[in-house]
């Protein structure tokens, strides 16, 4: 969530970041401001109060030590009334508190002042674009390939669970496993360390990272135990250290994390959602970062680039995005897509996000850091995808298909599968 010092001070600034966003209810922003005040104004009574109540109490002891019971007594009396009336003021203290937590999660991050006006995807701004695009028309889609070959199992999975839980085997199996070593060694060659975390987390968890409240719907959820299955490591990743101080040495922070993750991905439909486009379950490899807030868009810029470097290495056509305001998220203020081409497809195929968060994330969670002077700060998360399988996989599929109906394996990916050439 936003500071609240920032929304009391810039309240305009604020409101046009929520319409930028598509946010339209600024009024928000104003009934915050007001049980804002209305929260202090009883927090000042109350600490008012109480210390009537101790100076009070204090002249009572001083009373009955002189023997004087009367004037104790009807001081006693007082205090009595005093109790009432400050257990009514906690009430009210903790309403508006309440409340105003409340309203606070409801308003987005403020997007950077680099991120490009807009409102839907076709505002989004094309920054970079790394390969040639593969045109060959006997290149199939990778649900033909992997249906003729036996390579991923859609119906079976249907059968088992549901649409959207495929079964991988064989080769396919094989390939995926590679990728996620591959992943995994690469991120920690290049400075993260590797956690192996929870596949389920609390609703602390969830709001910590602003799942909720804005994607309620998107999460699948165990509620007689109040887990959520983790739509991305982020939110566990993120959450290991909520309510920890960093000291200012130890940044930055970076973690490196596989996981599966599920989305109910409520309302996708046609061509996006075939084959591996859009999963309800998929393999994940998460890179999550804590940083010093001066460096987070440096630190941004590192982390899109070591995603970046997953594509060129296997050698995959993909495109940077620089997200716009009305497509970037309610959590994140900056927002890089890296889409990878499908030639089967003949389309774009996203499988990473890189986001910076600011603040906003750590406030939600309390991760702090002790800064030179000693003084206890917000620190700046980041995460991105490094990366997203079902998509990469796709694109491997199409990218590196043979006449034949075999697979060339890509060069870095040789060594996880025995030094094989081909698959098929």
């Amino acid at each position: 969530m936003l500071d609240i010092s920032v929304i009391k001070e810039q309240p305009e600034l604020v409101k046009t970041a929520m319409l930028n966003k598509g946010e339209t209810d600024t009024s928000l922003v104003d009934t915050l401001l007001e049980t804002d005040k209305n929260w202090r104004d009883a927090v000042k009574e109350l600490d008012s109060l109480r210390g009537e109540s101790n100076t009070k109490a204090k002249l009572i002891g001083q009373l009955m030590g002189k023997g004087q019971k009367a004037e104790a007594q009807a001081l006693i009396q007082e205090t009595g009334e005093m109790k009432g009336a400050i257990k009514g003021l906690e009430d009210k203290e903790k309403m508006l508190r309440e409340q105003r937590f409340g309203l606070m999660l409801r308003i987005p991050n403020i997007p950077h002042e680099s991120v490009p006006v807009g409102k839907t995807e076709n505002d989004n701004v094309e920054a970079f674009r790394h390969g040639e695009l593969r045109t060959d028309e006997w290149v199939k889609p990778h649900w033909e390939l992997t249906a003729e070959h036996g390579w991923i199992d859609f119906e079976r999975g249907v059968k088992v669970t549901g649409a959207g839980f495929p079964f991988y085997k064989g080769p396919a199996a094989r390939l995926q496993r590679a990728l996620i070593n591959y992943f995994i060694d690469t991120a920690t060659e290049r400075g993260y360390t590797e956690l192996m975390a929870p596949f389920m987390v609390n609703e602390d968890s969830a709001r910590g990272t602003g799942q909720i409240p804005d994607k309620e719907d998107m999460m699948y959820t165990v509620p007689r135990d109040g887990f959520f299955m983790i739509p991305t490591a982020e939110v566990p990743v993120s959450n290991f250290h909520r309510d920890e101080i960093f000291e200012l040495k130890s940044l930055p922070v970076k973690y490196v994390c596989y996981t599966p993750c599920w989305r109910r991905e409520a309302g996708s439909y046609g061509k996006d959602v075939r084959g591996l486009n859009r999963l309800h379950q998929f393999d994940k490899v998460e890179l999550v970062k804590f940083v010093k807030p001066e460096t987070s868009y440096d630190e941004l810029e590192s982390l899109r680039e070591d995603a970046e470097f997953l594509l060129q290495q296997l050698g995959l056509s993909y495109r940077r995005l620089l997200m716009c305001t009305g497509d970037m998220g309610f959590t994140q203020s900056k927002k890089y897509d890296l889409e990878v081409w499908s030639p089967g497809q003949q389309r774009w195929l996203e499988v990473s996000s890189c986001s910076n968060f600011e603040g906003f994330q750590a406030r939600r969670m309390m991760v702090r850091y002790r800064d030179e002077k000693g003084s206890i700060e917000t620190l700046h998360t980041l995460n991105g995808s490094g990366l997203a399988l079902p998509r990469v996989m796709a694109a491997i599929l199409e990218e590196y298909q043979l006449p034949s109906g075999k697979l060339r394996v890509p060069e870095v990916l040789k060594p996880y599968l025995g030094g094989a050439e081909e698959l098929g």
